[in-house]
C-alpha cells in the first residue's frame, strides 16, 4: 500500500510538472487581435456597439428562447450608443472581453446580407469582372455580408427610396433571400462567436473602400434568384430544400 501510494504520488508529481511546462494560452494576444479588428472598423467610419455572446449553446442575455442568440445588442439604446470613438471602444473591449459587437447600419454604411451560396457565387462573378466589392464577411454557416456605402438619410422623408428588401432586426426571418440592412438595422461584426462553434469573420477586411450598393445589387439579386430556384428544385425533387432558407 505504501509503495503504491508513493508510486501514485510520483506520477502525480510528474503530471503536475508536465502541466506547468505546457504552453499557456495567450488571451492577451487574442484580445489584442480582437481590438485591432474592432478599431479597424471604427477607422473605416462604421459605428459599433457591444452585443451578446454565446454562453454554451445559449445566449449570454439568458432570455429563454432568445430568437437571435449572441447576435443582438446588449443595450436597447444601441443606435445612439454606437460609436467610432477609439477610447470608448477600448474600454468596451477591456471591460467586456467576451462580448460580440454589432455595427449600426444606415448612417455611414449599409449591408447587403445574402445566403452564403448566393454570396459566394456573386463574389466570384464580381471579382472576375474587376468590380470593387468592398468589405465582405461570412456570418455563421449560412450568410454572407456585403458592406456598402449607405443610401443616406435625407431630410425630406418623401425622398427616401423605400425597398421591400429593407431589413430590420424584427423582420430578419421575413427575408430569407436578400436583406438590405439600412436605417434602424444592424449586423453582427467580425470577429464574433456564435453558438455551436460558429463565427463571423472577414473575407475582405474593412480597409477596402465601401462601394455604391447599386454596383453590387444586380449581381447579388441574380445570384439569390438562382439560389432560390435551386432550392425549389431540391424541394420538388427530394422533398427537402437544397440550402436552408431561414437563419
Amino acid at each position: 500500500m505504501g509503495a503504491d501510494s508513493g508510486r501514485y504520488r510520483g506520477t502525480e508529481g510528474r503530471i503536475s510538472q508536465w502541466l506547468r511546462r505546457r504552453p499557456k494560452p495567450q488571451p492577451e494576444a487574442d484580445d489584442a487581435a480582437r481590438l485591432e479588428l474592432l478599431l479597424a472598423v471604427a477607422e473605416a467610419g462604421m459605428p459599433i456597439s457591444p452585443a451578446a455572446h454565446p454562453s454554451g449553446y445559449r445566449c449570454s442575455c439568458e432570455r429563454i428562447g432568445c430568437p437571435t442568440p449572441a447576435r443582438h445588442p446588449i443595450s436597447f439604446a444601441w443606435q445612439t450608443q454606437s460609436t467610432t470613438d477609439r477610447g470608448q471602444i477600448e474600454r468596451w473591449a477591456a471591460n467586456q472581453p467576451l462580448a460580440n459587437f454589432i455595427t449600426a447600419t444606415g448612417m455611414i454604411h449599409d449591408v447587403l446580407d445574402v445566403p452564403l451560396a448566393a454570396g459566394q457565387a456573386a463574389l466570384d462573378r464580381l471579382t472576375a469582372a474587376g468590380i470593387d466589392v468592398g468589405p465582405v464577411a461570412r456570418s455563421g454557416a449560412d450568410r454572407m455580408l456585403f458592406f456598402t456605402a449607405t443610401r443616406g438619410t435625407p431630410d425630406d422623408e418623401d425622398e427616401w427610396w423605400p425597398c421591400e428588401l429593407d431589413c430590420h432586426p424584427e423582420t430578419m426571418d421575413e427575408h430569407p433571400g436578400l436583406r438590405w440592412h439600412c436605417r434602424g438595422s444592424y449586423v453582427l461584426l467580425p470577429p464574433a462567436r456564435l453558438p455551436g462553434d460558429l463565427d463571423v469573420h472577414w473575407i475582405r477586411g474593412p480597409e477596402n473602400p465601401l462601394p455604391d450598393p447599386l454596383t453590387l445589387l444586380e449581381t447579388l439579386t441574380d445570384a439569390c434568384a438562382q439560389y432560390a430556384d435551386t432550392a425549389d428544385e431540391g424541394e420538388l425533387d427530394h422533398g427537402s430544400v437544397a440550402w436552408p432558407l431561414s437563419r
